[in-house]
């Protein structure tokens, strides 16, 4: 009887493994353009130096679950940093795929890898933007248009 049972807990933890299905990542290459004029604001740290936006043409939810997007960081003075990034809601992760140069061209990070988001450090601005709409819970806010509502209207933020 006991070796019943123990084969019977076999087959449903090898069940159970091929079930869940393995994450693959999608192929990812950066928007060939994207616009700086009308960004999506969010709110990274009060009296910050730099305000945030995102390029909602940009945009994205990867069949991977990933949410793609140009986030644009800009100086009292202009200057601007443009990062193509994405957000990971299931893993609460961030990566930064490419950077913007000087001259206008993106450069591609070989070193790319998953970041825990974190309220401190680099990935903050991902965070934020992560608790502002991009993310219910470990799931993806839903559609591009669903996502850009929730940041409009700080719809997400009022529940947490």
């Amino acid at each position: 009887m006991a070796a019943l049972f123990a084969t019977a807990n076999a087959l449903h933890a090898q069940t159970s493994s091929q079930e869940e299905p393995v994450w693959m990542e999608s192929a990812v290459t950066p928007p060939a353009a994207f616009k700086t004029e009308s960004l999506q604001p969010f709110d990274v740290m009060r009296d910050s130096a730099l305000s945030y936006g995102i390029d909602p043409g940009s945009l994205t939810v990867g069949e991977d679950g990933v949410v793609r997007f140009v986030m644009v960081a800009r100086s009292a003075s202009g200057a601007l940093n443009v990062l193509f990034q994405g957000i990971r809601c299931a893993t609460a992760e961030t990566k930064t795929y490419a950077r913007l140069s000087d001259k206008g061209n993106w450069n591609a990070s070989s070193k790319a890898e998953w970041q825990e988001l974190s309220f401190r450090g680099p990935t903050r601005p991902a965070m934020m933007l992560a608790r502002q709409g991009v993310c219910d819970g470990k799931a993806v806010m839903g559609s591009p248009q669903k996502i850009l509502s929730a940041l409009k209207t700080g719809v997400a933020d009022r529940y947490r």
